[in-house]
């Protein structure tokens, strides 16, 4: 035992280390989205749903071409229905097997009795045919067991349902087109997953360059207020709150890199890969192209209206099959012996028909059932009508958004310019004795404040411009 945990505590270290090679370093946006369309756990069950859909549609074109069945059967039965049955599917049945052999010596008796009297025979005839008639033939009710091989081919084939096996095979397709718009959106929802982490990782990094920055400035205001002081032009409490600010920006720090270090988590997740590093990218997205024509031609969820649409109209069309007639046709082929495919061809047979059934009437279930499609139909087509208005009016909104964090972006800019100016200048006051440590660590936190705010309104407005590439399908355009 002492063995085996030594060796567990030996190799552990060599398969962690083995695990972190592996994971990817320098990933760049684009590799990662070619990875995570081939590896995401997500879209590979999506991708199931759409192998399954085609393999209904192919089921529904099936039934199109009717069903073939060869059955092969063995038996061996003494019930005398059975055996006579097997008798004559053989085409071995002959009059000794309907019991004329007792018949036949009830005759004969009958005959020697009249002794050549043709007169007597038939009066006793006459007198004793119910007593023959009356007789139970032990070669028919007690025939001897029989074996029965069987061996049928069989073919029946839809010739005409009034439309619904068309239909039924265009609702299977359409269903198909569904399960791939719904891949599609899913896709989109990932790209937008993995585009926003790598925007978010880089804006994490920009956000730590300028905490670091800012944790320098630090120092040198800390170092600056132990000279000051040991000169004795600052007090303890100076050096104290500096010292203060100094280990609430690192605790800054430290959170932005738990963050940094959950997003790539998150990203290793969506690639189902582990992942180090990321080649970083410009934190601002550009704003796409938006054609309201475009939207509604290219938005999955009005794709997705549509064929519904579709395939409302196809139900009122398999309805409508209900109230026509259905005709069908079959062929049958096949022998039947004592062995297996002993003479085959000599006691084959075979059968064809035809069927026609025509409901006339059925409590008005076909009619309701009708008209609850139309009703269906209906609906769907105002829930188009609803998608394409709302999807637009969605796109204005984030635009909208989009314009306003623009805005709140480039006021911000102006701000962080600004507050580290008044900064670097209070700093300066602060040497001369003109202004106090908490002044300068005011106007520094005001500084660290707008960066804050900064870093907030472009991750909001990535945020919304990725949305907004979801909603117009474009979100493999970056």
């Amino acid at each position: 035992m002492i063995i085996k945990k030594s060796l567990i505590l030996l190799i552990l270290p060599l398969v962690l280390a083995a695990n972190e090679s592996n994971a990817i370093k320098d990933l760049s946006l684009d590799r990662a989205l070619a990875l995570m369309k081939k590896e995401n756990l997500e879209l590979k069950i999506s991708r199931f749903d759409e192998q399954m859909k085609a393999y209904d549609h192919a089921a529904a074109q099936g039934h199109q071409y009717g069903k073939l069945d060869l059955v092969l059967k063995a038996a061996r039965s003494n019930d005398a229905g059975n055996v006579f049955g097997f008798k004559l599917k053989s085409r071995e049945a002959n009059f000794g097997d309907f019991g004329f052999s007792d018949f036949m010596g009830a005759i004969g008796a009958g005959a020697q009795q009249a002794n050549g009297d043709f007169g007597a025979f038939s009066q006793g005839l006459a007198q004793n045919g119910d007593s023959i008639l009356a007789l139970q033939p032990d070669d028919l009710n007690y025939p001897d067991a029989r074996n029965h091989f069987q061996t049928t081919l069989s073919y029946m084939v839809p010739l005409y349902t009034g439309g619904k096996l068309s239909q039924y095979d265009k609702i299977t397709s359409a269903l198909h087109k569904m399960s791939k718009l719904d891949t599609s959106k899913l896709l989109n929802e990932k790209i937008f997953q993995v585009s926003k982490t790598f925007y978010d990782i880089s804006l994490v990094n920009e956000y730590t360059i300028n905490l670091n920055r800012i944790i320098d400035n630090i120092s040198q205001l800390e170092e600056i207020v132990t000279s000051m002081k040991e000169e004795g032009f600052a007090k303890e409490i100076d050096q104290l709150e500096v010292q203060a600010r100094k280990a609430e920006a690192q605790s800054m720090l430290d959170q932005a890199k738990f963050n940094k270090e959950l997003a790539y988590q998150y990203l290793s997740f969506l690639l189902n890969t582990d992942v180090e590093s990321i080649q970083y990218i410009d934190v601002m997205v550009p704003l796409p192209k938006v054609e309201k024509e475009e939207v509604q031609r290219s938005n999955i969820d009005i794709q997705k209206a549509q064929l519904g649409l579709s395939i409302t109209d196809m139900a009122i069309a398999l309805q409508e099959a209900n109230f026509l007639p259905e005709v069908g046709a079959m062929a049958e082929y096949g022998s039947a012996d004592d062995k297996a495919f002993n003479d085959f061809l000599a006691k084959d047979s075979y059968t064809i028909g035809i069927q026609a059934k025509w409901n006339i009437f059925n409590g008005m279930i076909d009619k309701n059932n009708l008209e609850r499609a139309k009703v269906e139909n209906m609906k769907v087509r105002e829930q188009v009508n609803l998608a394409k208005r709302g999807i637009c009016l969605k796109v204005k909104k984030t635009l909208t958004n989009i314009k306003s964090k623009d805005a709140d972006i480039e006021s911000l800019q102006t701000q962080l310019q600004f507050a580290r100016k008044v900064y670097e200048t209070y700093q300066a006051q602060y040497k001369e004795g003109i202004s106090s440590i908490s002044d300068v660590l005011i106007k520094q936190s005001k500084e660290l404040e707008v960066l804050l705010k900064l870093l907030t309104a472009k991750n909001d407005r990535n945020t919304k411009i990725f949305e907004l590439k979801s909603i117009i399908n474009k979100g493999e355009t970056l």
